[in-house]
């Protein structure tokens, strides 16, 4: 026999495709030519494989040697598929029956001494598998507990390439994925740590229940960064769905803890000011790698010191937060990431920064009003609450501990989230943030007159946007579902104002 067929998966983006691996063993000179968009890992793959099948004590067939990776019109990217080419190889030399891989999916790299190493990607690649119809796949005992989480797989590991051919000509048994894969347990800041800023603590709940985007603008030392790093701490925790995208995202990137498991908790990214674009919303050579805000999809993207980011990395934000996805083209094809994160932004009033806040700020009017400039209009318009925040008080500080926690608080928030679910489930969404503005403007849906007199008064003077008009409305719902109202009424329409704007009504 010259010919075998195993399957594999490649992967564009978070997208699993299922992949045959074809070996085709033609008499002439040795050689080993690799055919199906293969990237620089994959050509490499030949030479891996030899070294790994020699010291595996198996024979290297010295005839001429076609790999096919279908289909060839996909490009195929990483070292996943050194174990399928592998296991292909031998089978069309005849050394390996390959019966008992049937309609299964193998993945792994292979090192030269025929050890399989664990590859990033391997839950969305399991999961693809699974949509295919697949039943049964071999991968990396390291990455055994990451696959064992998708429903209805039987997985089981491998830690060399002698053991897989043991299992396939003897029967041998291959490794179990652990039986208790424990969700990973994270512990954070509480909420009832930060003193004082009533204001912020209000606006950080009313994000945190519609799911809408936050600014904090106050001078260092009033709480910006305790806030936004304590956001995730009321968030509910992930449904099912959610966890296996915000997993699989990990697991490309190659962040999933050692244990496995499912994340339940929502992300938590905080990239540095010096960030680049690809580090923000994705990129790289080869396959585009999920950025930061992929990473907080289903979390929190948090910006500290944001004017102190290049302008280029905040405005190539803009797309992603109105969308929820991040389209990265290449010239051998795109790779397209979720990215539904709530972004907080944190920012200080002036270059100075002086703890006093305004009163005793030294910068130039013009240093001011450039310092903040470099948060574009369009960006902060797509950004729901912008809250300002006063100076520490020593009463206020002596009060640290005293607040309610991040437990009661999200309390609150799941019940609001629930009737905010239980509304627009007829329209497919789940957050007030999420709703179309155009629904929230007609019946039955659109709030009286009398209650929008001073949004619309705004909106008309040019002082509001028609998408702050909007995102003012969406806060409005918020407020009303934390209070355990039906329908906003005139004071939530202010307060929602008043979080945006920072102007009492």
């Amino acid at each position: 026999m010259s010919y075998a067929r195993v399957l594999c998966v490649g992967l564009v983006g978070v997208t699993g495709h299922l992949v045959e691996v074809e070996a085709d063993l033609a008499p002439g000179l040795p050689a080993v030519v690799i055919s199906g968009l293969p990237d620089t890992a994959l050509h490499e793959a030949r030479d891996r494989v030899r070294a790994a099948v020699v010291n595996s004590g198996q024979r290297w067939p010295n005839r001429r040697i076609t790999l096919n990776l279908l289909p060839a019109t996909l490009p195929k990217f990483g070292s996943a598929f050194d174990l399928a080419i592998a296991v292909a190889l031998l089978g069309g030399s005849g050394e390996l029956p390959l019966a008992p891989l049937d309609g299964v999916v193998i993945l792994g790299e292979l090192g030269l001494d025929g050890t399989v190493r664990p590859v990033r990607g391997v839950l969305p690649m399991a999961a693809a598998a699974a949509r295919a119809g697949v039943e049964r796949v071999i991968v990396p005992a390291a990455n055994s507990a990451e696959a064992a989480v998708v429903p209805g797989l039987r997985v089981r590991g491998v830690d060399t390439l002698h053991r897989l051919i043991a299992f396939v000509r003897d029967g041998a048994p291959l490794i179990e994925p652990p039986t208790h894969v424990p969700t990973p347990a994270t512990s954070g800041p509480d909420l009832a740590e930060v003193a004082g800023q009533g204001l912020g603590r209000r606006a950080l709940e009313v994000a945190a229940a519609g799911g809408h985007h936050l600014a904090l603008i106050g001078p260092p030392g009033a709480g910006k960064t305790m806030l936004a790093e304590r956001l995730p701490s009321i968030l509910p925790e992930l449904d099912d769905d959610a966890a296996l995208e915000v997993t699989a995202l990990h697991s490309i990137a190659g962040l999933l803890p050692a244990e496995g498991g499912l994340l339940r908790r929502p992300p938590f990214q905080a990239p540095h000011h010096t960030a680049t674009i690809p580090a923000i919303v994705g990129g790289g050579a080869g396959l585009a790698r999920p950025g930061a805000i992929s990473l907080a999809h289903r979390g929190v993207l948090f910006l500290d010191e944001a004017p102190e980011f290049s302008r280029a990395a905040l405005e190539a934000l803009r797309q992603p937060l109105e969308h929820g996805r991040v389209h990265l083209a290449r010239s051998r094809g795109g790779a397209e990431y979720p990215a539904q994160a709530q972004l907080v932004i944190a920012a200080n009033p002036c270059p100075c920064a002086n703890p006093a806040g305004d009163d005793r700020c030294e910068c130039p009017p013009q240093a001011r009003r450039r310092y903040l400039a470099r948060l574009s209009g369009p960006l902060l318009d797509r950004i729901d609450l912008q809250v300002r925040l006063l100076p520490m008080r020593a009463a206020e500080l002596m009060e640290a501990g005293t607040h309610e926690s991040s437990t009661a608080v999200a309390a609150r928030v799941v019940a609001a989230r629930a009737a905010a679910a239980d509304r627009w489930s007829a329209l497919g969404r789940r957050l007030n943030a999420e709703v179309p503005g155009t629904r929230l403007r007609r019946p039955p849906w659109q709030l009286p007159a009398a209650d929008t007199a001073e949004l619309r008064a705004r909106l008309d003077s040019g002082s509001l946007s028609a998408r702050g008009f909007d995102r003012v409305i969406r806060l409005a719902w918020t407020i009303a579902d934390l209070d355990g109202r039906a329908r906003p009424d005139r004071h939530d329409v202010g307060e929602a104002i008043h979080l945006r704007t920072g102007e009492a009504i």
